[in-house]
């Protein structure tokens, strides 16, 4: 009897499939069933060829063998996980399978991790497609009732082997590039580097910022404070003088009530989720990574079937999920929902028709709660967290607006004008969801509750505050504040005309993550607390890069492009057939440029390898110390953050290798050894333990080795995954 076999993206969503089909029996890289076979990739099992197989020349890196453009592009299989392929590759030569059903992640780069390993094994059966956006056993039930034709999704195959091969062109030769001109270990591609370029020009406009000296006056009439507004309608004042003239002419006059503005006004809920949206808030809320955010939103799809498909970029809903939502509602009927999810479904209350857009849904859906009730019981805190958020935001969209009325008023004294604003909560509406813990925008604007007042009112000043202040530069990126900048970098493209065509942003919500971490491993950019600021290096690649691959508007071109092909509204061989010109362009651009690259973070310590001065970096887990020739590579750990914490100052303190000692530091002078540390928190909850000493030095060497690898694939391959 033939079979059919089942490709998952993941060992993990395999079994799941697995257990849902009724296939018990674990074969080689494989559960088998009576009617199916479900195997799994690891990732990518496949990838393209290495510049080095098409030719010996390419072996050495130099300038004369550059740019590298193959007639054609070859697949290879990834050493790593050569193993899992060689099963998968057997199953589908296999004269018991007699077709296949992509299962992989449903999306661009789901469908590059399949299609290259069927391109590769050379399968030629019948294909069909599951295309899911959550774990829940109702929804692969469903998915494998309604299977979709395979050929349905070969435009978005050819828009995925689009993205992979341009990237290989353009990162590959643009490092080479740049690494074999300046010889240092320099890379670039056509995501990471205009976000790179975002950072140096925020730090050089904070760098070129000049503060001025301004004042704002406050006057106190008892029951609210009112604030100096000019005829701009501004309410800092350049002039020392001026100010202080102002508020001596005010002081302990009366003030007279010119004109009362009362406005009702009403506010309705935030859109649901995105990926980007989510990790925004994530950010700003618990100081997680955008990488991080993700790790934790792909556990919550897969592990937990709490909520749907992570990687998306809508926040809208499709109209045949709409049938769905009354279950979900009750998946989420517990604890602090409990009240307000049971209110929703006795007054049958519908989500706003705002949410509700087929024609702005792509791929996946807005991210929402899954129909299967959670365990909450089987989740660490980080979890929750996130989980928390999707469900108040979900819930939100089937509450009222928030209402409230504003009240606006203008006082007159000696000729100047003053105002004061207020609100009153009218209603709490959707923000009932939030339990009053919704952070709303920040503003500098204090809103303050006004008392009943009518034109012609004079209230007596008490007292005049005159405040002193300096204008601050432009804040340093967060993460929170980056993936903005990626989502919608049109603000940093001078050409007018072509600010409404930059479509997609920096990347996609799915790698934005990847691109930052990229950016962090490289040691182009590092953290100082919560803000991320561009180090020497980022900063000088930038210089060294072409100009045309800084910018944000390329990778928008690139991405819409790629959009049309997904669509069948563009050819994938004539996309490529630019890139290549292009690419023939930048390296041309590298080998001509007469700039220099300075190493300013030398030390004086040699590579115990070649005998080359070390460099000191701060790398994502602690400093290090790496060899400035990429063909050396060795990498020294000095520190590593750990979550031990300071008896002084509470601050986390670094554990630095000195000779073969182990030290905890902290940056406010206290030093201990981790015999005194062990034995001062002996019996401490919240301390570090022996069991995480011996971890940690168990993993250090480990780390160490995941970080180098890690940099030969970012030398090696350049390119970002859209």
């Amino acid at each position: 009897m033939s079979k059919i076999l089942v490709l998952a993206e993941k060992p993990s969503v395999a079994r799941e499939l697995a257990r849902v089909l009724g296939c018990k029996k674990n074969g080689n890289g494989c559960i088998s069933g009576d009617k199916y076979i479900v195997t799994w990739a690891l990732g990518h099992l496949i990838e393209l060829a290495d510049p080095e197989h098409y030719g010996s020349q390419y072996k050495e890196w130099s300038l004369e063998q550059l740019p590298m453009v193959p007639k054609h592009m070859d697949l290879t299989v990834i050493k790593q996980t050569a193993k899992q392929y060689k099963a998968v590759s057997s199953l589908m030569k296999s004269n018991e399978v007699s077709e296949l059903i992509i299962a992989t992640d449903a999306g661009r780069e789901g469908e590059l991790v399949a299609r290259w390993i069927i391109a590769k094994a050379g399968f030629k059966k019948p294909i069909k497609r599951l295309w899911i956006s959550s774990q829940t056993d109702k929804a692969i039930r469903d998915g494998f009732t309604h299977l979709r034709d395979g050929k349905e999704y070969m435009n978005l195959y050819m828009s995925a082997q689009a993205r992979a091969e341009a990237d290989w062109l353009v990162g590959l030769n643009v490092t080479r590039a740049l690494t074999c001109k300046f010889n240092a270990q320099l890379s670039a591609g056509r995501v990471q580097t205009p976000t790179l370029a975002l950072i140096c020009r925020r730090e050089e406009e904070i760098r070129k910022f000049v503060p001025k000296e301004f004042y704002t006056i406050n006057a106190d009439l008892g029951r609210y404070f009112v604030t100096y507004r000019d005829k701009n309608n501004q309410t800092s004042i350049f002039n020392c003088e001026k100010a202080e003239n102002i508020a001596g002419s005010v002081k302990k006059k009366n003030f007279t009530v010119k004109t009362v503005k009362e406005t009702p006004k009403r506010t309705p809920a935030p859109m649901l989720y995105d990926l980007t949206e989510l990790q925004r808030d994530a950010n700003k809320l618990y100081g997680y990574s955008a990488k991080q955010t993700l790790n934790i939103m792909q556990r919550l799809y897969e592990q937990h079937k709490a909520l749907t498909y992570p990687r998306t970029d809508s926040r809208y809903l499709t109209a045949d999920i709409v049938p769905t939502l009354e279950d979900r509602i009750k998946a989420v009927s517990f604890g602090g929902y409990r009240e307000i999810a049971q209110e929703i479904i006795r007054g049958k209350n519908k989500i706003h028709k705002a949410c509700v857009n087929d024609a702005k849904v792509s791929d996946h859906h807005a991210i929402i709660p899954t129909e299967e009730r959670a365990d909450i019981i089987s989740m660490n805190n980080d979890e929750i967290r996130i989980y928390n958020l999707v469900i108040k935001r979900f819930l939100a969209c089937f509450l009222p607006d928030y209402e409230y009325k504003s009240v606006s008023a203008v006082f007159e004294c000696e000729g100047h004008e003053f105002y004061a604003n207020g609100s009153e909560v009218i209603s709490q509406g959707w923000k009932r969801a939030y339990n009053g813990e919704y952070a709303d925008e920040e503003t500098d604007e204090v809103i303050q509750r006004l008392p009943a007042i009518k034109t012609g009112d004079t209230l007596p000043c008490r007292s005049v505050n005159l405040k002193q202040g300096r204008t601050k530069p432009p804040a340093r990126y967060t993460e929170a504040s980056l993936l903005s900048a990626m989502e919608n970098p049109s603000r940093f493209i001078e050409d007018k005309k072509m600010k409404d065509y930059i479509g997609g942003g920096l990347g996609t919500p799915a790698t934005r993550a990847d691109i930052i971490e990229k950016l962090f491993n490289s040691f182009y950019i590092e953290r100082r607390g919560n803000e991320i600021v561009a180090t020497s290096k980022g900063e000088q690649v930038i210089k060294l890069a072409p100009k045309d691959l800084t910018e944000p508007l390329l990778t928008a071109k690139w991405e819409m492009e790629l959009e049309k092909i997904s669509r069948g509204k563009s050819d994938k061989n004539k996309f490529i057939a630019g890139i290549t010109d292009y690419t023939r362009e930048l390296v041309s651009s590298v080998i001509k440029s007469d700039a220099e690259y300075v190493h300013d973070n030398m030390t004086r310590k040699p590579c115990p390898q070649c005998g080359k001065l070390l460099l000191s970096v701060n790398g994502k887990h602690g400093k290090m110390l790496v060899c400035q020739d990429r063909e050396c590579g060795y990498r020294e750990r000095i520190s590593t953050v750990t979550n031990a914490r300071c008896p002084e100052c509470h601050k986390k303190m670094d554990m630095i290798n000195s000779g073969e000692r182990k030290i905890f530091v902290c940056k406010c002078g206290f030093r201990e050894s981790v015999e005194q540390h062990q034995t001062r928190t002996q019996g401490s909850r919240n301390a570090a333990t022996k069991a995480f000493t011996r971890q940690y030095l168990k993993n250090q060497n480990k780390q160490q080795e995941e970080e180098e690898s890690e940099f030969a694939k970012l030398l090696r391959m350049a390119t970002e995954k859209k």
